[in-house]
């Protein structure tokens, strides 16, 4: 089985303003189980970045560990990449965008990644208001390690492990609280909603937040279909027991702003999405905050922008770096000269 998709591209493609495909922006096959929301995601990212025209070389994505971290193979294979450990891609990001501040920063992260072991990172990134769009695939759940409930996993929520008792983290809600200019959340399976946002939180500077929904479609399946993952083990005839996850249909669903839907998962569950209203006013963080707490008390998930704070400095601006990329900074920038050594030596006495 190959992962490299054919290179044949039809020539009537529409191209965008730089003269690129949609086909310019995608990557290898996907890998995920077949019906992942995390795919749509990955869709949504390559049509954001055709429809305003980014060079690929121009953005750098990075990512941590986790299903939701190896979805940067499958889009924007002409860009810059970086895969990093366990919860520890906001460093990384940190570090790459200090070096040069003239990249995009797309950072893809999962509730486990963010949530948990990466927590720590995760709240600094925010309140130095790093420059970076940071995508959380959010799905309740550790997909890689089998389907134990994540931190984002709603208290009384039933998964393969039987109930959880936790209360869940609202990565939104924190973010606001630590001071992000930018918060969005929404569904994978609603492009209509997650385009536009991804493209206004690219436009955006600082950080940039979007929580997005993304059902697992192997640890949300239904333990009594014969279609479910445990049956099919159960029931293989092979020579020998391997793990099998049937491929499902993907959740989608498109509804009015300012209306309620319920989704219905695989396992039979439901959630509940609420779309904001076209006249919500997302600069007004009391009203935000007011909002996400009415609809956590109806069990409902609001969606669309959050909150947004233009005209904010980020880090570049809070610690006054160099506007020119470290890779270009010459002998006479790194080395000025004892008089300058001592012109500074003289500051700080």
């Amino acid at each position: 089985m190959t992962y490299v998709k054919p290179a044949f591209r039809h020539p009537a493609l529409s191209q965008n303003d730089l003269g690129f495909t949609k086909k310019d922006y995608e990557g290898a096959l996907s890998t995920l189980c077949g019906g992942c929301g995390h795919d749509s995601i990955s869709g949504a990212i390559t049509e954001a970045c055709f429809e305003m025209s980014i060079a690929p070389h121009r953005l750098a994505k990075l990512s941590g560990i986790g299903c939701s971290s190896k979805t940067p193979t499958y889009f924007l294979g002409n860009s810059h990449g970086f895969n990093s450990v366990h919860g520890r891609m906001p460093s990384v990001a940190t570090g790459a965008s200090l070096a040069n501040r003239d990249l995009i920063y797309l950072g893809v992260s999962g509730d486990g990644d963010s949530a948990s072991i990466g927590m720590g990172q995760f709240v600094h990134a925010i309140r130095r208001h790093l420059n970076v769009v940071y995508i959380v695939m959010n799905n309740g759940c550790y997909g890689l390690t089998k389907g134990q409930d994540s931190a984002t996993a709603d208290i009384g929520s039933i998964s393969k492990n039987g109930m959880n008792h936790f209360q869940a983290i609202d990565l939104a809600a924190m973010a606001l609280e630590l001071g992000a200019t930018f918060v969005a959340r929404s569904f994978s399976g609603d492009k209509t909603q997650l385009v536009p946002l991804i493209k206004a939180a690219i436009s955006h500077h600082g950080f940039a937040l979007i929580d997005v929904i993304s059902p697992c479609v192997t640890f949300n399946n239904n333990t009594g279909s014969t279609k479910a993952y445990d049956y099919v083990r159960e029931h293989i005839t092979t020579a020998e027991v391997v793990d099998y996850v049937p491929p499902s249909e993907e959740i989608t669903m498109g509804y009015a702003e300012g209306s309620s839907a319920e989704l219905t998962l695989h396992d039979g569950s439901h959630l509940s999405l609420h779309k904001l209203a076209p006249d919500f006013d997302p600069r007004d963080k009391l009203s935000v905050v007011q909002r996400i707490y009415e609809a956590r008390a109806k069990k409902e998930i609001l969606t669309g922008l959050l909150y947004i704070e233009p005209g904010t400095p980020d880090l570049h601006d809070l610690v006054g770096t160099i506007s020119t990329p470290l890779n270009q900074l010459g002998t006479a920038d790194l080395c000025p000269g004892n008089d300058v050594l001592s012109e500074i030596n003289r500051g700080l006495r």
